[in-house]
Order: structure tokens, then sequence, then C-alpha cells
């Protein structure tokens, strides 16, 4: 995550778009919702028969603070934090315990803590410990607390398992650094690209042998459009040049060891590399014609290890709701040219800054545990699965430390809500809830790996950003369906279920809420012809259909 500079992209359309919801006149302003309008029941239509993109993964990153936390804090609250993120059990009110997520994601360090101010990270949280200084000699008991939280995860049901990296082992970079000084290419030493395939091979190997812990996908590159030629993390960029020859190199090497590793690619810092020319970064840029376009010489999707999926991030286009709009449905278009490729928004944090109006502070700066910024990002993941068709959604880091909008959760001392000091949380500290947390469970909870998305006739999300968002999903073994609804609005909204392809059981739904006032509780079940959805709330609603 690029935290230091804004992503240079074409200036951003000016004013937000004045959106009409097919079902009811809604103001683009969320304060003023149409309330002289008669509400009155709508039809929701559900067609069991129609399906849409296949759900792969819900999940989050260790970066950079589960390493201090997993290696120092006591065991009760390590335990406590791991619950909230992966679990999937129910207290004795039938209350998630956590949001389940079904994939982790390990940041593989390049050896910036061991070099220490020397490596130029300002941030000694944001410095990254290695397995080997020199490829030869590997000391697994290095990122000793990430490694906690991938058994954590593990051992509480995860499904996978993602290695991702910002830089090249130290000792294998040009500069010395895991730090950029060049730009647009790779910051790796000439001819060195094997070595650098051997580092994740062994990586990959010795986690399995020494830690039982099976690493499923693999990301080597990540925001390689950025230059990172900053102290504030680790990072390199990479030409779509660089990333083709790596993965030339990598996928025969995985094979030949026998890992099932997968590689994906693209990591964009925003959506737009994946689908178009972005000036100043045309070597970075339309990622999903470069590297599987039917008439690209450099398809790598034949490539045994090479998971047939592109991958960007949320960032930058998030807002006006334009924007938001027509950057998913952009990359969706383009994605939709590759028969069986899946995309993946594979990291996002509040970074925009749309104005108090929508957001209290505004952008990333500024702690916000609320429920209004909750919404925000309820909004981003129901349009990244329903315009975008993205499989996997995946929130940036999972634990924050700082007073910023980037963590699930967020640590402190009791005094103030984030610190730069180096001690600042690194033995204990107050672990705190964010309804973000709860929102991203609406979704991470419920909607498995393998459940499919079904179509809502008749909806369009694209006109009801400022409404009620929807998406539905199926288990055809469990035969069951999941609704996720979420009211941007601040009018509750009634509905009647038209489920088509099916017949659901008792005629009731199950619903989960997170608002003002709860965080994924379990509510009554509701007549599926007749039930509401409160303002200002995400609410899952499970049932069960033959």
């Amino acid at each position: 995550m690029n935290l230091l500079k804004k992503y240079k992209v074409s200036l951003l359309f000016v004013g937000l778009l004045s959106i009409n919801s097919a079902l009811v006149s809604c103001s683009s302003d969320d304060a003023k919702d149409s309330e002289t309008v008669v509400e009155t029941t709508r039809e929701l239509k559900i067609n069991l028969d129609m399906n849409l993109q296949t759900m792969e993964s819900f999940g989050a990153s260790d970066a950079w603070q589960c390493n201090n936390i997993g290696k120092n804090w006591p065991t009760d609250k390590k335990n406590a934090i791991a619950d909230m993120l992966f679990s999937r059990e129910l207290d004795s009110e039938g209350n998630p315990k956590g949001i389940g997520l079904s994939l982790w994601r390990f940041n593989l360090g390049a050896g910036s803590t061991e070099q220490g101010d020397a490596s130029d990270i300002t941030d000694e949280w944001r410095r990254t410990e290695c397995f080997t200084t020199d490829g030869v000699t590997y000391n697994m008991n290095k990122q000793a607390g990430q490694v906690w939280f991938m058994k954590a995860a593990k051992e509480r049901g995860v499904d996978k398992l993602l290695a991702f990296t910002n830089s090249a082992p130290v000792y294998l970079t040009q500069n010395g650094k895991a730090h950029a000084t060049i730009n647009t290419f790779y910051n790796l030493k000439d001819g060195k690209m094997p070595d650098l395939a051997d580092f994740w091979i062994n990586a990959i190997d010795k986690l399995k042998s020494e830690h039982d812990l099976t690493i499923d996908y693999v990301s080597p590159f990540n925001e390689p459009q950025y230059e990172w030629d900053g102290s504030g993390q680790e990072g390199s960029p990479a030409s779509n040049a660089n990333i083709h020859s790596f993965v030339n190199i990598l996928a025969p090497k995985l094979q030949e060891k026998g890992l099932n590793s997968q590689i994906v690619v693209g990591e964009a810092g925003a959506f737009e590399p994946l689908y178009k020319t972005v000036t100043g970064k045309e070597n970075r840029s339309n990622q999903i014609d470069y590297f599987f376009g039917i008439n690209s010489t450099k398809n790598i999707a034949s490539l045994t290890n090479v998971k047939k999926t592109i991958s960007g991030h949320s960032y930058w286009q998030a807002w006006p709701l334009s924007e938001l709009i027509s950057s998913r449905q952009s990359v969706a278009n383009r994605a939709k040219t590759v028969p069986g490729l899946s995309v993946w928004a594979s990291e996002y944090c509040i970074l925009e800054n749309p104005g108090t109006s929508e957001l209290p502070g505004g952008a990333g700066p500024g702690r916000d545990l609320g429920m209004r910024t909750a919404l925000w990002v309820a909004r981003i993941i129901s349009t990244d699965i329903s315009i975008g068709g993205v499989t996997s959604w995946q929130w940036w880091t999972a634990v924050s430390r700082g007073d910023y909008k980037d963590g699930l959760l967020h640590v402190d001392d009791g005094l103030s809500n984030g610190a730069g000091d180096a001690n600042y949380c690194k033995y204990d500290g107050n672990v705190t809830e964010t309804k973000i947390l709860w929102a991203l469970g609406n979704f991470s909870f419920f909607v498995k790996p393998g459940m499919q998305r079904v179509q809502i006739p008749e909806l369009d999300n694209s006109s009801a950003t400022t409404d009620v968002m929807l998406t539905a999903y199926k288990d055809e073994v469990a035969k069951k369906m999941v609704i996720v609804a979420v009211n941007y609005s601040s009018s509750t909204r009634t509905y009647s279920l038209n489920l088509s392809g099916g017949k659901l059981v008792n005629n009731t739904l199950t619903p989960y809420t997170t608002s003002e006032t709860m965080s994924l509780k379990k509510g009554s079940d509701v007549t599926a012809t007749n039930f509401e959805i409160p303002a200002r709330a995400i609410v899952t609603y499970v049932g069960v259909y033959e």
C-alpha cells in the first residue's frame, strides 16, 4: 500500500454522479435521503438458476503489525485477535465470534529489519525480516510473529495462504536496499532472477517442512506502478517485462520442486492499469491484455503453476461514485475478453479524500471505528463483486497501531489512538474492534469459497450506491442461500422475496446485522415475503432452499 503519494492517474471526474435508483429516487448525498417519497414494499427477485462468478475468498494482510504482536504479545490477546479475524464459530446466542476470513496474506520479508537504520526505512514496524541473508543459509525462526498468525489462521480453518513481497531480498537488490533508487524497472541485480526464484522456492518449501504451512498462492510483485523511491516502506517498481521474465523462471522451478503454489500476477496499484494504458506508466499498464490477452505474445496462462487470475487494488478509484462504477465496469468488460479469467480485488483501505460529508475526517489519517466508514467499505466490496465481477476481496492490514483508517482491528495504549514511537504497543496493548471488521464479516463469514453469486434480475447496483445494494449467493451442496444487503440510505426499506430456481424452506430468512448498535448480530427469523432492511446498516440474510 502506497501511503506516501497518490497514484498518478488521469484526473478523477469532477463532482459526484447524480444517481437515481431503479427502485426509488435517491439523492447522491447520503445525508439527504428521499424521505418525501412514499416507500412501498419492493420486490426482490433472485434467480438461483442464473449463476454469475464463483467466489474464491475474502482475506486480509499481516503487514506490518502482526510480526511484533505475534512474537511479543501475551498469548491470550493474540488468540483474541486471531479469533476475531479467523473464527468460524458461533457464540451461545448464535452470533459469529469472528469474521471467518478464508484467505490470509503473508508478507514474505526482504531483510530491511536486519539492516536497521541503514535500511532507510524510518519506521521499524514497516521493516521486515528475511529468512536468509545470502540465499544459502536459512533461518526459519525469522518472521516468528507472522508465522504464529499463519498457524493461528490454519488452526481456525482459513482455506488459503498467500505470500507476497514488496521487494526482493536485500542481498539480491541492485542498491542493497529494500526500497528502490531506480525508476520503472525492478530493483534486482543483473542476472539474479534465477536466484530470486530460488529464494521463493526455498522459503515456500521450508515453511512447509519446518512449520507445516502450505503457501497456496505467491504474489512476487506488489503495486509495480509506483517508483518506491522513498523511505516509507519496502517496495520496487517492475515493468510488465520484468514480471513476465520472472514468472517464466519461477513457474517451472515450482513444478520441478513439486510445489503446488500458484503464481498470481497483477497487484496493480489501482484497477486502471489492468485495463488501459496509464500515461507515464506505459510499460506497467494494460496488464490483462499483456499477461492473458488471447493474441498476446506474453500470455502466461499456459504455464503450470500460474493461476488464471489478474489482481488489482481498489484504491484511488473509489470516489467519486461515477469513478467507482466506471472503473469496475471497465475491468469487468476487459476481463470478459479472456475466457476463464478471474479478477481479484486484492488490497484496500481508505486513502481517498471525499470530504467529511462522506467520511469523518476525510481520508486515511484519523482512526475511525464507526458505522459511516464501515458503510463506505461495504459499498466498495459490493461494487467490486457485483459490477467488477471479482471473485476474491482482500483488505490491506488486519491490525493497525496507527491513527489511521487502515485496520480491521486497532491496538493502542489506552491513552491515544496510535503513535509512531517504535515501542508503542510493541509488547502489549489494548485491542479495539472497528465496524469495518464486522462489515467485512457480513460477506466473509457467510460467503465461502465455492459459493456462486446468482442473479438478481431488475436490480442495477450501479444505480443503488446511495440506496440499497444487494448481492446473492448459493451453496449448491448445502442448499444454502445468502443475501448481503448494504443499505446506505437513511430509511428502512421493506422487501418481498420472489425466488426462482428453488423454494425457500419455511419461507424464512435469518438476519445478521452490522449497524451503529450491532456487530454481526443474529436476529430473529423474518418472513421472506415481508422483511425490513434497517437504515444505515449491512445485513446478511441466510436461508435454506430446496
